[in-house]
């Protein structure tokens, strides 16, 4: 056999042995071409379409949304549902105080949450140190749900950075027999009484020396030192009392009631009424004087990592039988017109949950005073220390 022909037979074998490799090798992608999926918004933070005109979420990518929330303050039927609805999964993290909660955010946290959940009273510190973003309400149509009464507060004139939640209020249970003739005054706590029983307030320096200056008649966010000082004398000397058991959380405080250790405590409205249920002996009661009323809102941290799936939430929480739902589960009232108009009735004229007009008028927002708030530190620090 000549070599030529050697050669054109060698040639032709390294051809047939290449494309067998090709066929049998897996083909890598074009030089540049992207191996991870595209993001799910485009650059104005929407849901980003694909060619056939789905989101990524309607391709069925499941989307996540992180929520900071006080414990026990959600239906977890409502997560289940906006779950499914929205090709979500959601992870809570908890708190048990709005200190609690902004110190998180505080140290570097900010980028990590969706959705939080602060009392209003906090709120200024938030937009004042950066840590909430306002929001686009083109995308929250349900807004038009919520009564005008819970909205344009003074900490959030044109709601420009937070939505309303739930709202109740700060006030007293008591256990007595049904039969029992309670006073509706905060001087369950505040007279020498010794039928009274054991009694806790909460351990905080606001809403403890709060009731004590609604009981003197002063306003909850008076910045009158000499009124302050007079506030802190009399928790001194309710501390005083044999019958004091402390101060404690509103959950602490229930507890010793539920478990009769306790006569009296100083709760929030939802929890008390959720027990009130549960045990005919006790109540929840209002004073006369005025308690402390507030609004928890919800809000979009700085940075919020997945922005598009906490706007569907936003919206998703003001429809009206979420609302509803909502505030069958936890016994706060709810702020959503909408929602309130779908309660039983029975929900509608319970006077614990939604208080008469005229009791209503005598409540106060906590208010964050600036530098006055020291007035009400430093006193506080004297009536635990003594």
């Amino acid at each position: 056999m000549s070599k030529g022909k050697i050669a054109a037979i060698c040639v032709l074998g390294v051809i047939i042995v290449a494309a067998i490799i090709y066929c049998l090798v897996p083909q890598r992608p074009n030089e540049g071409a992207s191996t991870t999926p595209p993001p799910l918004n485009n650059a104005a933070g929407e849901p980003k379409e694909t060619a056939g005109g789905e989101t990524a979420a309607q391709q069925g990518r499941e989307r996540e949304l992180n929520i900071f929330i006080w414990s026990e303050y959600i239906d977890l039927d409502i997560i289940a549902d906006f779950e499914k609805k929205f090709n979500a999964r959601i992870r809570m993290d908890y708190y048990e105080s709005n200190e609690e909660m902004i110190a998180k955010l505080q140290t570097g946290r900010k980028g990590v949450y969706d959705i939080i959940v602060p009392s209003t009273y906090f709120v200024p510190t938030l937009i004042n140190q950066d840590l909430i973003q306002a929001l686009d309400y083109s995308r929250i149509p349900n807004i038009v749900n919520i009564d005008p009464e819970y909205r344009n507060l003074d900490v959030d004139p044109e709601n420009k950075y937070t939505v309303p939640y739930q709202w109740g209020t700060s006030a007293l249970v008591v256990r007595a027999d049904p039969s029992e003739e309670v006073p509706n005054s905060w001087e369950l706590v505040y007279t020498e009484d010794p039928s009274q029983g054991n009694f806790l307030l909460f351990d905080t320096a606001r809403d403890a020396l709060g009731s004590a200056l609604k009981y003197l008649g002063y306003s909850y966010n008076t910045t009158d030192l000499a009124q302050i000082e007079q506030a802190g004398e009399l928790l001194f000397k309710a501390k005083e009392r044999p019958v004091f058991m402390g101060f404690d959380s509103g959950v602490g405080g229930l507890s010793k009631v539920m478990g009769g250790i306790a006569k009296i405590a100083q709760v929030y409205s939802g929890e008390a009424i959720k027990a009130t249920k549960e045990d005919p002996e006790l109540r929840y009661i209002i004073p006369v004087e005025g308690c402390e009323i507030w609004l928890d809102i919800l809000a979009i941290p700085k940075n919020s990592p997945n922005l598009d799936v906490a706007y569907d939430f936003l919206n998703y929480i003001l429809e009206p039988e979420v609302g509803a739902k909502l505030a069958t589960f936890n016994n706060y009232a709810t702020p959503n017109k909408a929602s309130f108009e779908l309660l039983p009735e029975e929900e509608q004229n319970d006077p614990g949950v939604y208080p008469p007009p005229e009791l209503k008028a005598k409540m106060e927002y906590m208010q964050d005073l600036g530098d006055a708030n020291r007035l009400y530190d430093e006193t506080w620090t004297i009536v635990k220390s003594r």
